[in-house]
């Protein structure tokens, strides 16, 4: 081998805080270029994943099969002894050890994988399968050729990536080194897919619509503003697909669903993200009860297809998704599990009590149906554990949803809940367009007085609805939360491939 020299890269004292390349690993960069090899290959056919390669050879014996098999992966562990090197190397499907012998790959082959190879860097290599005294299948390695040489130190084996922070800033290590966390967003990609198909096969057509737009709505929330230079207007990202899938339904399309990114400026916790997945689902000819239903049927499926099973481990907590899930209005909730009879009492009566509760935003409550949701989210969602759906919600929080055919001020919308969280939210879409315009007056005259996620008018939708919406059922299903379900994870951001943070250093730029 030639002798060491300085690396071709040097790095000032900005770059070496904010990267953490090894000065060895530079080193031997620079001594692999002067050899004439390229440490950044553009190709390598592999004969097959290392998990095919181990179920096809799962009878090896003792002796080299005849059969010379290729295969690409990440170097993660190098044990050497002497003249012998063994090494296990891992593709996205499995791991699979390696043995490379200075007789039978040359000295200068074995020189180069011994002085200048390390883990982390990704290899090819072309042998034949034999298993070890062990029992462990293992590639003879008559060649290989290295792929990518890393830079970076992967951290030590035995700790691994620990460290929460950095584990969601560098998802790319994370992934590297935490195999396990791998499986998470295998398993949300499956739950996605399950969905996706559940719907179609049902004749759901999966839609697009815009993630800019000049009017937010659909939800109560802060939106992210932007500019468009061309049009010379502000924009927004998008806080719900809801009206513009309804505008399709008016349209003509009567069975839609779209798998939506949604943007909310709020606050960052463990069951919000700036970012986040849902889908949103519409059905014409259909109501409440319908959507009820389909989330059901949607959401058991999708547990049990991707866990085997309708029970999930979650926490403390064995979570039961196998239908029928109970149904309960939310006075009904209120009076269960806060035993408190809302409507029965006066109003004075029910700010008194949140006084004593610390409820602060009870003071402006109009009247006790506001006062119930109050109550509702304070004392009861954190006592629903298991599938439930709550019903019947005041029309003052829900401007989008159909009046309740047989309760004065109330509308027929339901939201689910599971382990204390809120899944799901549908009603009988509203489709009276003289009523969505009183409620958007409504929610208007609240942004005016300082509510800032309450939503505005939107004019063209309600000139839609001066077309006609037929009777419609809606839901929205967060996806993330499902994932977490799935994952048996308590944060958003363990199931976000790259969850939104702060940013650090050159990225404030």
């Amino acid at each position: 081998m030639q002798k060491k020299i300085e690396p071709i890269i040097k790095l000032n004292k900005k770059e070496q805080s904010l990267l953490e390349f090894d000065e060895f690993k530079l080193k031997k960069l620079q001594e692999i270029i002067n050899l004439g090899i390229n440490p950044y290959a553009y190709k390598f056919e592999a004969s097959a994943s290392i998990a095919e390669i181990k179920e096809r050879f799962k009878n090896a014996t003792h002796e080299k099969s005849k059969e010379s098999i290729k295969v690409a992966g990440r170097l993660y562990a190098i044990r050497t002894h002497g003249r012998a090197i063994f090494a296990d190397i891992r593709d996205s499907t499995e791991k699979i050890q390696i043995y490379l012998r200075e007789n039978e790959i040359g000295k200068e082959k074995f020189a180069l994988f011994k002085e200048l190879i390390d883990t982390a860097d990704i290899i090819g290599v072309e042998g034949n399968i034999f298993k070890t005294k062990m029992g462990e299948l293992t590639v003879w390695v008559s060649d290989f050729e290295l792929l990518a040489k890393s830079l970076n130190i992967l951290p030590e084996k035995f700790h691994g990536l620990q460290n929460i922070e950095r584990r969601y800033r560098q998802r790319y290590l994370d992934l590297i080194v935490n195999i396990d966390v791998r499986d998470i967003f295998i398993k949300r990609s499956k739950a996605i897919h399950f969905i996706r198909n559940f719907l179609i096969e049902r004749g759901f057509l999966e839609v697009e619509t815009p993630i800019l737009q000049p009017i937010y709505g659909g939800a109560n929330a802060r939106p992210f503003e932007t500019y468009h230079n061309f049009l010379e207007q502000k924009l927004y990202l998008r806080i719900a697909p809801e009206l513009y899938l309804k505008r399709l339904v008016i349209g003509g399309f009567e069975k839609v669903f779209e798998i939506a990114k949604n943007f909310r400026n709020e606050s960052v916790d463990t069951l919000h993200n700036p970012e986040f997945t849902m889908i949103e689902i519409y059905e014409a000819y259909k109501d409440y009860n319908d959507m009820m239903n389909l989330t059901e049927q949607l959401i058991a499926s999708t547990i049990k297809g991707v866990c085997g099973s309708y029970k999930v481990k979650f926490a403390e907590h064995e979570l039961n998704f196998k239908p029928k899930w109970p149904r309960i209005t939310m006075e009904e909730a209120v009076k269960k599990y806060a035993k408190l009879d809302v409507l029965g009492s006066s109003l004075e009566e029910l700010k008194e009590l949140a006084r004593s509760k610390g409820i602060a935003e009870a003071e402006n409550a109009k009247n006790q149906r506001e006062l119930l949701v109050l109550f509702f989210e304070e004392l009861v969602e954190k006592k629903l554990i298991q599938p439930i759906f709550v019903t019947d919600f005041p029309v003052e929080v829900s401007p989008l949803a159909k009046p309740h055919r047989k309760k004065e001020g109330f509308t027929e919308r339901f939201e689910l809940f599971v382990n204390s969280w809120e899944f799901a939210n549908g009603f009988s879409e509203l489709n009276d367009p003289l009523d969505q315009k009183r409620r958007f007056e409504e929610q208007e005259r609240k942004r005016r007085l300082g509510d800032l996620e309450a939503q505005r008018i939107d004019y063209d939708y309600i000139n839609a609805l001066g077309y006609g919406l037929p009777p419609t059922g809606g839901v929205g299903i967060g996806i993330d939360r499902l994932a977490m379900l799935i994952a048996n994870k308590q944060s958003i951001k363990e199931v976000i491939l790259f969850p939104q943070m702060k940013t650090t250093g050159i990225s404030k730029k």
